[in-house]
């Protein structure tokens, strides 16, 4: 198998809605070739940065894992604000869903700040025949809560959308991307077996483009300088999650100890570094996530670290970058943020044509992850080598790789519900 030479096309909007998107391609080669990934050796997530091995409960909980989660904090993802201002939460819509099996709520939260304000419209839909609280799964979604579903009744979202088409015109929704991206959300499907389901258009919290963080909620917390390490995109979209989850856990209907959080691609880089940095979300999904998210950045297989920060600047802190081509420099990598969720069950997906991801990196951080979740629940991976395609890996570290490219299927449903059946189980 030899490198492939591929281009990098990444949109930047100067202004946030009035000005041109100008497009520029780079070109940078990429390695498919098993036989070229570097020699690496992976920090041992058991062994704290004096040298001391971690030998049980209170090591880690006391010492490496707050030492870890400082790191990932500084070197990658960046230092998100406090929970400080006020924040709202109201009702706007309410109504019966799918046949009358389902409830809908629209709500806005709203966050204040020294006089500015930002607004999050959440979806959420919760089985009707239900004996008490149920447990949710939450994720974001890419196009606006009206590409989810097909509910005529779902608020068609007003915000700046990424220019990728679907239904889409100016960057603005129209009521021609209803429905566009259905086929990610298995709803009935959730709420079938007894889920509720939230969702939030990512780009309520903070639009994706690079701006010098002048949007979205980076607007509430800004700053006359800002440092190498404060948050970049993901830490706002993953502290957004936090927010979702403060309303989730006041809501009667949905069990707040029992939220599932998720996300695809970029996305997945969210919900596990949202996990991750939020000890209240009970179990955590990686769907085809990648580099900075599931996948070992040492390998630099497909996406590296330096692609990702000259494609998309604005995602991490300016400190990561330092790291570009010098993988083997960061004090910290993808397994040991699998292991800042433990013991905590969570689950990694991969797609067999999706190498960009690098498939096998993701199963390798989640099996070096395993030595933490011994340590804490006497539960490892339930493999030891990358299983076959389409037969998934079941236990606390949950692990498949479907046939198919880069995108979220009902496959990759049934493997979640059937993995919180077993961890979360409907009342």
């Amino acid at each position: 198998m030899k490198n492939l030479l591929v281009t990098v096309s990444v949109s930047l909007l100067l202004s946030a809605f009035t000005g041109p998107v100008i497009l520029f391609a780079q070109e940078r080669e990429t390695n498919y070739d098993e036989a070229k990934v570097p020699e690496y050796t992976l920090p041992d997530p058991l062994v704290s940065l004096d040298g001391t091995k971690v030998t049980d409960e209170a090591g880690w909980t006391e010492q490496r894992r707050p030492e870890i989660l400082k790191l990932f904090r500084e070197q990658v993802y960046g230092i998100a604000p406090a929970r400080t201002g006020e924040a709202g939460c109201r009702t706007v819509e309410s109504g019966e869903a799918y046949q009358g099996t389902a409830e809908r709520r629209q709500v806005e939260i709203t966050l204040r700040r020294d006089g500015k304000e930002l607004v999050i419209g959440v979806l959420l839909y919760i089985p009707k025949n239900r004996r008490g609280p149920v447990p949710a799964f939450l994720g974001l979604n890419f196009r606006g809560n009206h590409t989810v579903g097909t509910d005529p009744e779902i608020i068609l979202n007003a915000n700046w959308m990424r220019p990728r088409g679907n239904g889409d015109a100016d960057n603005r929704a129209t009521e021609d991307s209803r429905g566009t991206s259905s086929s990610r959300w298995e709803i009935e499907t959730v709420l079938k077996r007894g889920y509720a389901l939230a969702t939030a258009y990512y780009g309520d919290i903070d639009p994706d483009y690079d701006d010098g963080f002048n949007n979205g909620v980076h607007a509430l917390f800004s700053e006359q300088e800002r440092p190498a390490d404060a948050w970049g995109s993901i830490g706002a979209w993953a502290w957004g999650l936090s927010r979702i989850l403060d309303f989730l856990e006041t809501d009667g209907a949905v069990d707040g100890e029992r939220v599932v959080v998720l996300g695809h691609s970029r996305l997945g880089k969210t919900s596990l570094w949202a996990g991750a940095r939020d000890e209240r979300f009970a179990m955590v999904i990686s769907n085809n996530s990648g580099c900075g998210g599931a996948a070992l950045s040492r390998r630099a297989f497909g996406e590296t670290v330096e692609v990702i920060n000259t494609s998309f600047p604005h995602w991490f802190c300016d400190n990561f970058k330092q790291y570009n081509g010098r993988e083997a420099q960061l004090p910290v990598d993808q397994h040991m943020l699998l292991a800042l969720i433990a013991p905590r069950p969570v689950y990694v997906a991969s797609a067999e044509e999706d190498r960009w991801a690098d498939p096998r990196g993701e199963f390798l951080a989640l099996k070096h992850a395993a030595p933490v979740y011994r340590l804490l629940t006497g539960e490892g991976i339930a493999v030891q080598r990358m299983p076959a395609v389409n037969q998934p890996v079941t236990g606390r570290l949950g692990y498949h790789i479907r046939s198919g490219r880069h995108d979220v299927t009902g496959y990759d449903w049934d493997r979640y519900l059937d993995w919180a059946d077993a961890y979360l189980p409907v009342r």
